[in-house]
């Protein structure tokens, strides 16, 4: 208890992603603005499923909860981030770091299920569309999106609590620029090869499992879409479903990568990049993915900004 107690009564230091780069300022910059453009990127979509009835359909009801989960994953490191910049220090409490790691686990893992649980709904629209409306009604909706919060929420509550068990009383500093799983262990003054090696393990289940059933769910999806005799079908099925299968693999390249190569493989900036890929520049790229791939989405868009009084370009 000893080891815990110590633990709880240190703050960690953030090493800061911008330590790991000499144009400071500029990095800042950049980081700033697609931080605030993701931000109004995924608020404007939300806005746009929330107004539109077009966009009442299953499909944009996930994308929605999608745009949840864009917002939270920056708001959860990126504001600290700056503001430790701005402020010139990097000290986060023992409580902060256990509130980071919880949210993002939380959200990571919930993203995963709900990107699985949208290609199937591209799956049933495209294979069984005369099912659909039974298949992917509104109940069968709200249980997909339970689901994956629910089981983000469990998975979270155990990696945080087995990870801050662990005693810290070595080194205080994070080599990272928000608290992760990876970057933490390394500071651990315990043995934690056992548990590096399950969570390896379960990267299997969280990130294979998914991504298996995504890649057969498309591949029954690309036979469909091959065999339909109509272009204008083919093309709108193509378009949709080409730009989930980008959003996965935006998502899914990094994590695997982070989560499931074992820790001696690994070197702080090479994390760093990947941790801010996945949690800052997917959710930046995703509303920007489906609403310039999706002519609902932008026939949304024109109809709120004629209604505002504002005529858009083209």
């Amino acid at each position: 208890m000893g080891h815990v107690n110590h633990s709880v009564a240190s703050d960690f230091i953030l090493v800061g992603l911008f330590s790991h780069s000499g144009s400071h300022q500029l990095l800042f910059f950049l980081v700033a603005a697609m931080f605030l453009m993701g931000l109004l990127g995924n608020t404007v979509l939300l806005f746009l499923i929330h107004v539109d009835y077009r966009l009442h359909t299953p499909m944009y009801f996930l994308l929605s909860q999608l745009s949840l989960f864009d917002i939270g994953f920056p708001l959860v490191t990126i504001p600290k981030m700056a503001s430790d910049f701005l402020q010139g220090e990097s000290f986060i409490s023992f409580e902060g770091c256990a509130a980071q790691i919880f949210f993002l686990t939380l959200m990571g893992v919930a993203e995963g299920i709900l990107l699985t649980l949208m290609s199937y709904d591209r799956y049933v629209a495209v294979c069984h569309p005369l099912q659909y409306p039974l298949l992917m009604r509104r109940q069968v909706c709200l249980l997909m999106v339970g689901s994956s919060w629910l089981a983000g929420m469990l998975n979270a509550s155990v990696q945080t609590s087995i990870t801050l068990h662990f005693p810290y009383c070595a080194s205080r500093i994070v080599d990272h620029f928000f608290c992760e799983v990876p970057a933490l262990l390394k500071l651990s003054c315990a043995d934690t090869s056992a548990y590096e090696l399950a969570l390896s393990t379960s990267g299997v289940l969280i990130l294979v499992l998914p991504l298996s059933l995504i890649a057969t769910s498309y591949g029954y999806v690309l036979g469909a879409i091959l065999r339909m005799r109509s272009e204008e079908a083919r093309n709108k099925a193509f378009t949709t479903c080409s730009s989930h299968i980008t959003v996965v693999g935006l998502f899914y390249g990094a994590a695997v990568f982070m989560y499931m190569v074992p820790g001696a493989y690994h070197n702080p900036h090479q994390d760093n990049v990947l941790s801010l890929f996945y949690s800052l520049v997917t959710p930046t790229l995703n509303p920007l993915i489906y609403s310039l791939r999706n002519r609902e989405v932008r026939m949304a868009l024109i109809k709120v900004l004629s209604s505002a009084g504002l005529r858009p370009v083209g």
